[in-house]
């Protein structure tokens, strides 16, 4: 699959857009024989399972996170996922990429200069150690439990800010010893199906994939956060 996948689920996209995400392709095959941030087997379903994963944040959703003029911290981004594709199809937004690996890092910094693109920062950095209160979006795939994320991020974001993470599976028992441990109610966790949100794929990947969402007003009054 190539980049008329993100074409065919994003008919409005400008022609700058549709030119980065054509590059894309290219440009990861390209570092990824110098670095290695997507497995060999991945590459050959980066527009499915890496680039169209990380724009399901801005399709599935029903309140679009990604307005004008936000900041955005995608947290543990790895290679650039989902950053990199969102700043993409989000020009007007800016993204923080962050991750503790350097090597990492150095790829995101590569393609998003090859890009042109102007709306990402990367930084080496692990989040904890980023200014507090400082985004309006956090962003993740799948980079750690919810019980070990949290903690890290309810002190990055700005007031009413929202985290989402693109998980898999079931997650009814992560969400469970989430709420028992921090004291956030299981009903303030939002579980998005991604199943039905690209039509007609005949490809499985979705099938298991979710959007879990915890916004900051459910969960900084929780005991254990609120203490610590």
């Amino acid at each position: 699959m190539d980049e008329k996948l993100i074409f065919r689920y994003f008919p409005d996209l400008d022609d700058t857009a549709k030119i980065r995400f054509t590059r894309l392709g290219e440009l990861y095959s390209g570092w990824n024989q110098k670095i290695n941030v997507i497995s060999r087997k991945d590459m050959e379903h980066l527009y499915l399972r890496h680039v169209l994963h990380s724009l399901s944040l801005s399709k599935a959703l029903e309140n679009n996170p990604f307005q004008k003029n936000i900041t955005v911290l995608d947290a543990g981004t790895g290679g650039g996922f989902p950053g990199i594709p969102l700043a993409v199809l989000h020009p007007s937004t800016h993204f923080v990429l962050c991750d503790s690996i350097a090597k990492k890092i150095k790829v995101v910094s590569g393609i998003t200069s090859q890009l042109g693109l102007t709306n990402v920062t990367p930084v080496v950095s692990r989040m904890e150690s980023l200014p507090d209160r400082t985004y309006d979006v956090i962003v993740s795939r799948a980079v750690a439990s919810l019980l070990q994320f949290i903690p890290w991020a309810h002190r990055k974001l700005k007031k009413g800010g929202r985290i989402l993470f693109l998980k898999g599976g079931d997650l009814t028992r992560e969400i469970n010893e989430a709420s028992g441990t921090l004291g956030i109610p299981v009903s303030c966790f939002s579980i998005t199906d991604l199943k039905n949100t690209f039509p007609g794929l005949n490809d499985e990947f979705f099938d298991t994939k979710k959007i879990c969402e915890i916004k900051q007003t459910s969960y900084l009054c929780a005991p254990l956060l609120k203490s610590s």
